[in-house]
């Protein structure tokens, strides 16, 4: 699937320029990560993706060989290469997440959406990728849905996030037992206390 031109619009266009702009001349390639990143934005209800079009566009924008776009476009896991569903998840499965049960998460997810990783369920709804490190290693397992966290998963939980997008129904991202940010479980163990306050003479 791939469309046979591509143009930045309104207010990518204008972005697009913006970021160009901030480099000094002879070094505007360096935009090219955030021109794909705009590019994904600008067709996010036509599945979200670059395709050759799209990276064509951009090499002459930024007066850089189609191969050198390509070699990022391909190499990032955020940048995706082929149409993505409304609802992209994106599964941490380094070492982290999988000692912490990261294949059960991915077992809940294929279950239930009847797809496994690299595919797109019929109604164009989910998209499930297995990615590298997402970052979140202290809350492992988790997973990225579009351009939120959900951390902290169990089978059934993952399951339940599903439900509710599915359903359009509101899901809270970031850790799902509980926990605030990367404290411990169960709350903090140390540092309780403030320090014993100076006595001075």
């Amino acid at each position: 699937m791939s469309a046979e031109s591509f143009e930045f619009t309104g207010d990518f266009l204008k972005e697009a320029q913006r970021n160009i702009a901030k480099y000094p001349q002879g070094r505007q390639q360096s935009a090219v990560l955030t021109l794909l990143f705009l590019a994904q934005e600008q067709r996010h209800d036509q599945g979200h993706y670059c395709d050759e079009a799209v990276m064509r566009t951009i090499s002459e924008m930024l007066d850089m060989p189609y191969i050198r776009v390509m070699e990022v476009a391909s190499f990032f896991t955020q940048i995706n290469l082929e149409p993505v569903g409304e609802f992209h998840i994106q599964l941490c499965g380094t070492t982290p997440c999988m000692l912490r049960g990261a294949e059960d998460i991915k077992s809940a997810i294929e279950s239930k959406l009847g797809i496994h990783a690299g595919q797109t369920t019929p109604d164009k709804k989910f998209t499930l990728t297995e990615v590298e490190c997402l970052g979140a290693c202290c809350n492992a397992p988790m997973v990225q849905i579009n351009d939120d966290y959900f951390e902290d998963l169990t089978p059934d939980i993952m399951t339940g996030l599903i439900e509710k997008l599915a359903k359009g129904e509101a899901v809270t991202p970031g850790p799902q037992n509980g926990r605030s940010g990367s404290e411990p479980e169960g709350g903090p163990k140390t540092l309780q206390t403030g320090p014993a306050p100076q006595i001075r003479s």
